[in-house]
């Protein structure tokens, strides 16, 4: 198996048929996808039932009890086959050419993760606009992703995933983060500018609710576990707390990150690093 599609799925049933479209349309076919439903109490579970049928490369697995984001997520890699994997929220879609690009890319490079633009839609997936902040990273140990410049369509090598000690299980939000961040500490990741991730804008989801504050607290945590996980003592002359305290006193840390020399610096290095790459 070459690539597992790896799908978390809590009370997404009515967004769930244009997700399953979207992978059945891949150009790229040697492929599973591996759904985990949190205890769902809409209608998922008879939708993705329906959909999916007998067709054996779809695995469905059901939590007991809605045990949260990092816990469905880890239960997904748990399970997962493939050579790469790539998280694909089940209220979102992906292009065609997704896997087939990323699978592309990675058999011939050293990199061990590719991540694409990022497409904003609307409720009903109409392709409002690209994000913009998406750039190619200069993975070095004061790199946190914030502000966010690596997104989804992340595709990374499983053998890099079983080096980290995998998702937190206790994250509600910030997973995709914690991910990142872990499989970073084992390689380096390719920015692919072409589009392959649909992200649907709707009012459920966490980026459009209350739930923001607690994403943004999350993450905050997430880049003091990495911080920590690092053995970093101090960022540009300011000392890391030995403790978590709030958010404010985290991101705090990473005001260095706003100068115009180190934008400058980075933007050599990136430079430097894409010319020899």
């Amino acid at each position: 198996m070459k690539f597992s599609i790896l799908i978390a799925n809590y009370n997404n049933g009515k967004y769930f048929k244009s997700c399953y479209d979207s992978i059945i349309a891949q150009s790229f076919k040697d492929w599973e996808v591996i759904i985990v439903d949190d205890a769902s109490t809409d209608n998922s579970l008879e939708l993705i039932k329906n959909l999916i049928d007998d067709d054996s490369r779809f695995k469905l697995l059901i939590n007991s009890q809605n045990e949260g984001c990092g816990f469905t997520k880890r239960k997904c890699m748990e399970y997962a086959a493939g050579k790469y994997c790539g998280f694909l929220d089940p209220d979102d879609a992906l292009f065609s050419n997704a896997l087939q690009d990323s699978v592309t890319y990675l058999e011939k490079s050293k990199y061990i993760a590719t991540y694409s633009k990022l497409t904003f839609c609307d409720e009903n997936l109409n392709i409002t606009e690209d994000y913009a902040k998406i750039r190619q990273i200069d993975n070095k140990k004061d790199f946190f992703n914030s502000p966010i410049q690596v997104h989804h369509f992340f595709a990374f090598k499983r053998e890099a995933y079983l080096k980290t000690e995998g998702i937190d299980p206790s994250l509600k939000s910030a997973v995709d983060q914690d991910l990142y961040l872990k499989l970073l500490e084992h390689g380096n990741a390719k920015y692919l500018p072409v589009r392959m991730y649909k992200y649907r804008q709707h009012s459920q989801g966490i980026s459009q609710s209350s739930s923001k504050e607690k994403a943004k607290e999350s993450f905050a945590k997430v880049i003091f576990n990495t911080m920590k996980r690092r053995g970093l003592q101090s960022l540009h002359g300011k000392t890391i707390p030995a403790e978590y305290n709030n958010a404010k006193e985290i991101f705090d840390l990473l005001e260095y990150q706003n100068s115009i020399s180190y934008r400058l610096q980075k933007k050599l290095r990136i430079f430097v690093q894409q010319l020899f790459s």
